[in-house]
This record gives structure tokens, sequence and C-alpha cells, in this order.
């Protein structure tokens, strides 16, 4: 894996013992929650959450306390619909942005030419160090405040291996995931389970990072597809398909399929963001979760995956940017709560974290064992539009509709495309 583009958790974990500390508070539009006197002004808030998302719950409390702080001012916090993601490509693209939006994870590449820069902000310099990588440009830009972290490597119901007599710890390469697959593997268990076409290329994301070495990736950011090393990954995925690990029901499994699965015991291993802790606890509080570091393929240390979970930036093109920024700037004072409600770790060095019962997992991989964590590939090494073709790619592997060899020259005509018209 590439050096330059993995991020030591240390500075992490350091700083995140400093909690309690902040940045200095008395400047003007710093988000103290004081009145600063009468303001109307109406800021639509895409939150790009649930309606009963428990972080939706912690900004509708906070939003509150704002309003009342600040007379005139009204946050209008919209629930994300049936996608987000293309309603925010809609709405961008008639220019017709909301005042403050969640990013999802593309804070630079999708929107940063839509939103304020944030760089100088008192929150910009407490952005957790594992976050530069895709969170700030070159130039030092920063167009969005992290809320929390997405730190996540395979996934495991902890009760399935123990009764299997599998040790997730032991898990040191894809053939110890194998063994540790067959044993667990039953007419009521299924190793791997994966929530359909649309979360294929979520475990595809994760798999990748491990089939690339230093020099492929850095033949991939200078704009050469390295067919081989993608095929690697989806040989890998292919394998358990033939293998009989991934869930029969495949195809229409969706997200909750897969949260349930894992808070009821039917699934051991899954690949997918943090998001899903919360979402099988909401199944199942007693669920007994965590998680393992991701094998390499290339003779590197094992790795997590993680990057810009739930962040907020403000359009540029609002009417209220003053206002705007000041509501996201108390956001950030209150970081904590916001990543408790996530069960996530906090995207600024300010806040302290509570994980609940994925603490242990994260105790062992990140503050003992300091493993690498690696930023998304997509987000890094691949062009902007590629998202939709890893997933198709990777579904018709997972479905036998095309071989990992045509599969990958698929891929490979899409990085050329999209490549060819960033130039």
């Amino acid at each position: 894996m590439r050096s330059v583009k993995t991020a030591s958790v240390v500075a992490l974990v350091g700083a995140l013992a400093l909690a309690g500390c902040s940045s200095d508070d008395g400047d003007a539009g710093s988000g103290s929650g004081e009145s600063s006197g009468s303001v109307d002004a109406t800021i639509e808030f895409q939150t790009g959450l649930a309606v009963d998302d428990t972080e939706a719950q912690a900004l509708k409390e906070l939003a509150a306390q704002y309003e009342a702080d600040h007379e005139g001012v009204t946050i209008d916090l919209v629930p994300a619909g049936e996608d987000y993601e293309a309603n925010m490509k809609v709405r961008l693209a008639a220019d017709d942005a909301p005042d403050i939006w969640n990013t999802h994870g593309w804070s630079v590449l999708r929107y940063g030419e839509f939103l304020l820069p944030l760089q100088d902000q008192p929150w910009a310099d407490d952005v957790i160090p594992s976050l530069e990588t895709t969170m700030v440009t070159a130039d030092g830009e920063i167009f969005a405040m992290p809320t929390n972290i997405d730190i996540s490597g395979i996934i495991y119901n902890a009760d399935v291996l123990k009764d299997a007599g599998v040790d997730p710890a032991g898990i040191d390469s894809w053939d110890d995931f194998a063994a540790a697959a067959d044993k667990v593997n039953s007419d009521t268990v299924s190793p791997v389970y994966i929530g359909g076409k649309p979360l294929s290329a979520a475990v595809a994301d994760r798999v990748v990072s491990g089939t690339f070495n230093d020099n492929q990736l850095t033949e991939m950011t200078d704009g050469t597809f390295v067919s081989s090393a993608y095929q690697e990954m989806l040989d890998i995925i292919h394998s358990w398909g033939e293998a009989g690990y991934i869930n029969p029901d495949y195809s229409s499994a969706s997200r909750d399929d897969m949260a349930k699965a894992l808070a009821q015991g039917q699934a051991a291993f899954e690949f997918g963001p943090s998001l899903l802790f919360d979402n099988a606890l909401s199944f199942n509080p007693d669920v007994n979760l965590g998680f393992i570091p991701m094998p390499s393929n290339t003779g590197g240390p094992k790795y997590l995956v993680g990057g810009e979970r739930t962040a907020f930036g403000v359009s540029k093109s609002s009417e209220n940017t003053e206002v705007a920024t000041d509501f996201v700037n108390f956001l950030a004072e209150n970081v904590t709560d916001l990543a408790a409600a996530s069960s996530s770790p906090p995207g600024l060095t300010t806040g302290t974290m509570d994980l609940g019962p994925i603490q242990p997992s994260f105790d062992e991989w990140v503050t003992e064992a300091n493993t690498p964590v690696v930023p998304y590939f997509d987000r890094v090494y691949l062009p902007n539009g590629s998202w939709d073709a890893m997933q198709v790619t990777t579904d018709s592997v997972i479905t036998e509709q095309a071989s990992t060899a045509d599969a990958t020259e698929q891929m490979k005509t899409t990085f050329d495309n999209l490549y060819g018209q960033t130039k």
C-alpha cells in the first residue's frame, strides 16, 4: 500500500486523548450559541439522514437550542429522501443548492466547487489527521466540517464466530478468512452477507486496497488503470461466490437486511460502512459485534479503511452564508454529542468518544495495534463517477453474469473515459 496515502492513527488517538480542548471561541462567527441579535433567516439543511436516525435526533435538539439563542433564525432540517445523492446532483445542476448539506464522503471531489471554503473557521485545525487525504485539498482548503469518521474493516458477529470456534484476531490472510468462512457456513448462517448490487461496491472498495502495491497506486494516480490488481480483487470476491459463502438472497437483499442478519446471527462477516454497527444495534441492542483489519495481498500490513462519513458544508451561493457558517461552527462545538449519536469516532480532535460494543475492537486495532488506515479507494484513485461502474462490475461477477477478466475490462473502459474527461 502506498505510504503517502495511509494515515497512521497514532495522531488520531493521541488527539482524542486531549478531549475537552477547544478552539478559541471569542471571535465572531464561532457559533458559541450566544444570541447575536435578531436576524431573520431560514436555513435549509439537507441532513442526508433518515428522520428516525439517532444522528438526526441529535441534530434536531441542537437546532432547537441554536434557534432559542438566535432570535429570527430557523434551521429547517430536511431528512434524506428516496435517493439523497441523486437529488443533490439535480439540485446543484439547477443552481438550487440548500444552505447546508451533508457531503457524505464527497466534500472535495464531488461538492467542492459548490461549497464555501471553511479552512479559516475555528475548528478547521482540529480535523482528525486520517481525514486529511480526502477532505483537505493540496491548497489547504476544506469544504465541510466532519462530525464523525468512518473507520471499518471486516465487521463480524462475535457470537457466531465463537460458536464456530473462530478467533477473528487470527485472520491474517484471505486463506485464513476462507478457513473461518468454512467453519461458520451453515443453513442458517451466511459467512459473507452482502445487501445486493448497491452494496457490492462497498465490498470491492475495501478489498481492493489490499491488491494494489505502491507502484500500481502511483500508476492509477497518473491515469493508468492497473487491470491485474483490479481483477485480483474481483477474483477474491468471485471465489466467495463459488464456495457458497455469499447469502442466497443476495440479489434481493438491502442494507437493512444486512443489519438484521448481523443482529440476528444470520451473518458472520460483512463489509461496509461503520453505519452498519448502528443499524444492527437498532435491531438488537444486545448483539455482540466487532471488526478486524483487512488482509493485504501485496505483502503490506493489514489495514483499516476510513474517511469522511457525516460532514456538513455551506453553499457558497447561499444568501445566508454567515448564519449557515455560524450554525456549522456551533455543531463543531458539539461534535462529541453528534459523534456519540452515530456510535463513531468524532471527526474533530476536540471531541471525545464512546463507541459502546465496538470499543474493544477500536482499542485493539486502532489504539494498541496502530493499524494503518487507508482512504476509500474510489475517492483517491478512481475518477469521479466511477462508483456505478465498480458496483456493476462487482455485481456481475457475484451473479456470474461476467468473468472477472471481462468485468475488469469494463471497469478499465470506464476509468479511461472518465479520466480523459478530467484532462
